[in-house]
């Protein structure tokens, strides 16, 4: 990606040389034509290609930071285990005695 960055940035720099250099062409020419055909898109495209590694990195910090600041978790009750692989209850929820629940007549 950097690479036709770099390309991009030498064919608008030629470019302004070529304005400054011409018979009828100015430095201010020059100047504007490199900021708005190389700097001003370029830097446009590179950051919104840039987000997604920005949010990645985000992410990373905050998980990194939510590691540190948490304490080290202390033994799980049987009944506070989240449920297994094939969504069922934990063993101890199952062993629980529940009692029926009938409609009113």
């Amino acid at each position: 990606m950097y690479l036709v960055a770099i390309a991009w940035l030498y064919v608008t720099l030629m470019m302004a040389v070529a304005e400054a250099g011409a018979d009828n062409g100015t430095v201010l020419g020059a100047v504007i034509t490199f900021v708005l055909y190389g700097l001003l898109p370029l830097s446009i495209l590179l950051y919104i290609l840039g987000t997604p590694a920005r949010k990645r990195r985000l992410r990373v910090r905050q998980q990194r930071e939510l590691q540190q600041a948490a304490p080290a978790p202390a033994s799980v009750p049987a009944s506070a285990a989240p449920p297994d692989e094939g969504r069922h209850a934990p063993a101890a929820a199952q062993d629980a005695v529940v009692a029926p629940v009938r409609k009113k007549p």
